[in-house]
């Protein structure tokens, strides 16, 4: 089944990188490599003036070398194949399994770009990246690493198409633990762009995935079904099962519980501040007395105006 999965249908997806992006991307990493170059080679000349041409002969190489070659393999190194040139250009520098490189990855393109690249002043690397089918250069080449593009847009996937509704659920009682996971991906490869093949070959392949998955399964196709429905039906089946049980693995959401009844707002009491100036206590008022209405001599009530005409004569009166 490996000859029926091509490059698209790699879950890694990597594409190489090509050669003006890869360009672009080695003039910026000459730049900044050079400017450090031109920066160290200027102040060990300052600090060496007191040195023989021998010694300072020898700072040269040693700065050239540390410079010039140390620095990409060092940094390549740390960044994992990302250089300031690749990280401005999108690119990455993997190996050919799509793993990240290596110290002993970035010495040997180290090394080799000293002659492809700064040697010949990058004739030999362009050459040998339009030679390549995958860009690469020497030094990619002996150290078995591949530059690839990092930004990549993201395409829309295409949806498996669904089985004729006469055959959903038909597959219900298939066992499908055996099938392997390249064969399952062959045959979405195939569902998802069966219409762009040609009806010969998508025929001859469909036929062929369908008899490999009746073997794994140990139950042959339905008699009068096509190869390309049957395929169909069965990875419906399947996705209808890991829906099934991943509905199934999550936990059940619990009831709420009931919110407590919010408490009634309290008014604050005014704070009572007592008077500043005394108040002056109201004076009760006079109690009112009923008048006394005079008696008689006989016992009765006297005759108020009676005593009012009377003339007060003064002492003893005596009885009649």
């Amino acid at each position: 089944m490996s000859e029926l999965v091509t490059g698209d249908a790699v879950v890694l997806g990597l594409r190489p990188a090509k050669l003006p992006s890869r360009a672009l991307a080695l003039v910026i990493d000459l730049v900044a490599v050079g400017t450090v170059f031109v920066l160290v080679s200027i102040g060990l000349a300052i600090a060496t003036v007191t040195l023989d041409e021998a010694a300072v002969a020898a700072v040269s190489v040693a700065t050239f070398l540390l410079v010039l070659v140390g620095v990409p393999i060092a940094v390549e190194t740390l960044s994992h194949g990302r250089s300031l040139g690749k990280l401005a250009c999108g690119l990455r520098v993997v190996r050919d399994d799509g793993g990240p490189i290596r110290f002993r990855h970035a010495l040997v393109r180290g090394a080799m770009g000293v002659v492809e690249i700064l040697a010949t002043l990058g004739a030999v690397a362009a050459i040998a990246s339009l030679v390549s089918a995958r860009g690469r250069r020497l030094g990619d080449v002996f150290a078995g690493t591949l530059v690839v593009r990092e930004r990549v847009p993201a395409g829309r996937a295409a949806a498996v198409p669904p089985p004729p509704p006469w055959l959903v659920g038909r597959f219900a009682g298939l066992d499908l633990s055996a099938v392997p996971d390249d064969l399952w991906l062959a045959v979405r490869q195939y569902l998802t762009r069966m219409h762009q093949l040609d009806a010969a070959v998508g025929r001859a392949m469909s036929e062929r995935l369908a008899g490999e998955l009746a073997a794994r399964t140990g139950v042959p196709a339905p008699v009068g079904v096509p190869a390309a429905a049957f395929l169909a039906a069965v990875v419906n089946e399947r996705q209808t099962r890991d829906a099934r049980r991943a509905f199934a693995a999550a936990p059940a959401a619990a009831p709420p519980l009931p919110q407590p009844a919010p408490l009634p707002h309290l008014v604050p009491l005014p704070h009572y501040a007592p008077p500043t100036h005394p108040v002056p206590a109201p004076h009760p008022a006079p109690a009112q007395v009923a008048p006394v209405r005079p008696v008689g001599r006989d016992g009765g009530a006297a005759d108020p105006g009676a005593d009012a005409v009377r003339p007060s004569t003064g002492g003893f009166a005596p009885p009649a």
